[in-house]
């Protein structure tokens, strides 16, 4: 287990296609916002009986939070079994619907350029990235459920800082929901 402690902002995502997005996601947008991102492959044991249903349990979970799941398929073995069409059955038949990229493949190494921004060492990988845009935590195997859901907790209690029209970042209260333009949401 690695954990920065919000040392240095989160690298930007290299991905190649998207699948249950209708445009792409980016680190950038979604300033302001907790991200939890689940690094995957579709033939990784740990990924398919642990990682991928407790990302979906949060995703459940923490649904009515400003909470953004993202799963990240990043390839780095068995490259011509894990293709874009079987990924895509993939998500359908475990049924992901959270977003979910294609890391983007490198020539040199074989491994995905996400992956090696993040100096993953494996999947499951879960990545943790706070409202300012900060990695926070870099997990790599299985966690349990409980210290996943405090540390995302964690980040949700924090509060929202966003840019002001003058530049200047302005924290904004944090128990308020918000869209993906930072516009509230009303409570229902």
């Amino acid at each position: 287990m690695v954990e920065t402690n919000g040392a240095f902002p989160a690298p930007e995502l290299s991905v190649d296609q998207w699948f249950n997005s209708k445009e792409g996601l980016s680190l950038e947008k979604l300033r302001g916002r907790p991200v939890l991102i689940h690094a995957f492959q579709m033939l990784c044991p740990g990924c398919v009986s642990h990682g991928i249903p407790q990302t979906q349990k949060a995703r459940a979970i923490f649904e009515k939070t400003d909470l953004q799941v993202i799963g990240l398929h990043t390839v780095f073995e068995h490259h011509e079994a894990m293709t874009p069409v079987a990924l895509g059955a993939f998500l359908h038949e475990y049924q992901i619907k959270f977003p979910v990229g294609l890391d983007k493949p490198t020539a040199n190494d074989g491994i995905p350029a996400t992956m090696a921004a993040y100096s993953m060492r494996g999947t499951p990988t879960t990545l943790l990235i706070d409202r300012s845009g900060n990695l926070v935590a870099n997990l790599f195997g299985q966690i349990e459920d409980i210290v996943l859901g405090s540390l995302i907790q964690s980040l949700l209690a924090s509060p929202v800082v966003k840019p002001g029209s003058d530049g200047i970042e302005k924290t904004v209260n944090s128990n308020e929901r918000r869209n993906e333009d930072g516009c509230k949401i009303p409570a229902a």
